[in-house]
């Protein structure tokens, strides 16, 4: 990752100690100057400071974490996690989609398919990644890899980290919809495990494309929504700056998530957020990924794929109060008459 210093805005009482202390740092390199006490005592209310914020961040402000620049990828997330990882390109159809990246490795001993959407660190990258949004080429690319996991027994994880799936008029004149109502249907049938973590942004049909799977977990800072919060502002408030009004409204965060039964884990980030320490957040999702792994190779083919229909039959469970029923029996008897 890029050593210059990019913030969000809550973040910036946190930075500016942080030049301080780097300052007297370079101060304190010189032999006639001795600034370890106050160079210690800056640390300690740095330290104080990140608690301080980072334990009463808005769902508004976790969006913002999720799209910061400098928060880990899917490939830092490979890197970190897999040994001997090959990446596989391609559709076999139309193209190499750069905004999925796949291939198999060795997560410990255990020999794994992974995927994910991959953003890029600046404009450039940005452009070749498409921002993480797939093409229907990527979804394809990705339900190829999964076959092949299916074809050879290998556990699948997918990186979910995308603000959607591309909208542009060449995806849908290229089957953006049904490339993704497809890789529903196969994941759902998919003899094998499936462990989905949504690292970042996990935004609409664009994540739900690699994300039917067994076991779903979730970085404490990142988002998973049906819509942007700016989308749905835009909708419901005809207004797109009150985001911050619809992310609460959303309940996108891993916390409601998780007390909602939508996700089953939820991993914790360092002080101060994923993108400030990688092996930390690394090493805490390897343990994830591990004991999921585990739990999920002990169950047989059938009855694993039974247990993800059910699992997802249970999701969106609401219940109708008597008065609501009658109210309901009475318009349809009005519309019978009618």
């Amino acid at each position: 990752m890029s050593d210059e210093i990019v913030g969000l805005d809550f973040e910036k009482p946190i930075l500016d100690l942080e030049s301080k202390i780097e300052e007297l740092k370079s101060f304190n390199s010189v032999e006639t100057v001795q600034l370890d006490r106050e160079i210690a005592s800056l640390e300690r209310k740095r330290d104080q400071l990140i608690n301080e914020i980072f334990s009463n961040l808005t769902p508004w402000q976790r969006v913002q974490l999720a799209r910061h620049p400098r928060r880990p990828h899917t490939m830092d997330f490979i890197r970190s996690l897999l040994t001997e990882f090959t990446e596989i390109h391609g559709d076999r159809s139309f193209a190499d989609d750069k905004a999925l990246v796949g291939g198999c490795g060795f997560l410990g001993k255990d020999p794994v398919m992974v995927m994910g959407h991959q953003k890029g660190r600046n404009v450039e990258e940005s452009m070749i990644r498409n921002f993480g949004m797939m093409h229907p080429e990527g979804y394809r690319k990705a339900l190829r890899l999964m076959k092949l996991a299916e074809k050879f027994k290998r556990p699948v994880i997918t990186f979910i980290d995308t603000p959607g799936a591309y909208p542009g008029i060449g995806a849908e004149e290229r089957g953006q919809a049904e490339a993704i109502a497809r890789n529903l249907r196969e994941m759902a049938e998919l003899r094998v495990p499936v462990i989905s973590v949504v690292i970042g942004e996990g935004g609409s049909g664009g994540a739900l494309g690699i994300g039917v799977s067994d076991r779903i977990l979730m970085l404490e800072n990142a988002w998973y929504s049906v819509i942007s919060p700016e989308g749905c502002a835009a909708i419901l408030f005809r207004d797109a700056a009150r985001a911050a009004d619809a992310a609460t409204a959303l309940k996108l965060t891993a916390q409601d998530l998780l007390g909602l039964g939508i996700i089953d884990e939820m991993v914790p980030e360092p002080a101060g957020g994923a993108h400030r320490q990688l092996e930390p957040i690394a090493a805490s999702l390897r343990a994830a990924l591990v004991k999921n792994l585990q739990d999920l190779k002990k169950i047989n083919r059938s009855q694993l794929v039974e247990m993800r229909y059910q699992k997802y039959r249970k999701m969106g469970v609401w219940m109708e109060s008597r008065s609501e029923i009658v109210e309901s029996s009475k318009r349809k008897k009005s519309r019978g008459r009618e």
